[in-house]
């Protein structure tokens, strides 16, 4: 059996508390600016990092992931319920730490579109689908399960095809984790009034909602992102222990690829912990 360790002695807590003490005073963030505090101007770039184990030259890694909170905003008069908001983690290259709440994306996948299928049978469908969703997932406060079915022109990479384009239905729905619902339910195949029983081959079902986000967004792991004037607004509370907080659409946020001027790396903090000291008192 593995012997505890020992407990620190009074020498080596003294040494913490003052290695803990000089990495607040060398490593403190820069105070905001008058011009960071002002909604006028632009919020970026910042150098943003995420959580996929991507390999990306030049560039470390942190954290892009979701919650779920209200969707309603400035941006959403229209919207209401539930909906999945990205949360971007980074730092700009004065040093300031930043959280941004980015709405609006919408998780979403693809169905093969059965022959001889028009408008009103993709009407029952979306009826079908919200059904069946409602009774498998009755704990969800979201007023619909399914937000839209629209019937798209794609082209999967599987096999050689000689048309350029299928018609497929991308259906939309109002949480990440009712995708995976949404796909069983399509997998078993539901009753459609004249076309018979239908199974639904999915694509692009088992994805990350934030990976899914990052794909469409053309966000790649450490890269510069900006948000123009007028196209986000300050959090009035603070959710985290970001120096700047803020909210904007998806279809707002600028992307730089990392090349040129866009290949540096903002001034990041990491700090690491030792396992094996979890277990002793500081």
């Amino acid at each position: 059996m593995r012997k505890r360790p020992a407990p620190p002695t009074e020498e080596e807590e003294f040494y913490d508390r003052r290695v803990i003490l000089d990495w607040r005073a060398n490593w403190k963030r820069p105070d905001l600016s008058g011009s960071c505090l002002s909604q006028s101007q632009n919020i970026g770039h910042c150098n943003l990092l995420y959580n996929m184990h991507a390999e990306v030259t030049g560039f470390d890694s942190l954290e892009i992931d979701y919650v779920v909170g209200d969707g309603r905003n400035e941006f959403l008069q229209s919207f209401s319920g539930l909906a999945a908001i990205i949360r971007i983690f980074g730092v700009t290259k004065e040093g300031h730490s930043v959280c941004c709440l980015v709405h609006g994306f919408e998780p979403y996948f693809y169905a093969n579109c059965p022959l001889g299928m028009g408008p009103d049978d993709i009407t029952r469908v979306h009826q079908i689908l919200e059904g069946k969703m409602k009774e498998t997932n009755n704990n969800y406060k979201a007023p619909k399960c399914i937000r839209r079915i629209e019937l798209v022109q794609k082209r999967s990479i599987m096999h050689y095809q000689q048309e350029t384009s299928h018609p497929f239905l991308k259906i939309v729905v109002a949480l990440p984790t009712m995708v995976a619902s949404c796909r069983g339910i399509l997998d078993r195949g539901i009753q459609i009034d004249g076309l018979g029983m239908k199974s639904f081959m999915t694509y692009e079902s088992n994805i990350n909602f934030s990976l899914c986000f990052m794909i469409d967004c053309n966000i790649v792991g450490g890269n510069w992102i900006k948000v123009p004037r007028g196209k986000y607004n300050k959090i009035s509370r603070s959710l985290s222990n970001c120096q700047l907080e803020f909210y904007c659409l998806f279809s707002d946020l600028i992307s730089h690829a990392p090349e040129g001027e866009f290949s540096t790396m903002a001034p990041f903090r990491i700090l690491s912990f030792d396992i094996e000291y979890a277990g002793r008192k500081v």
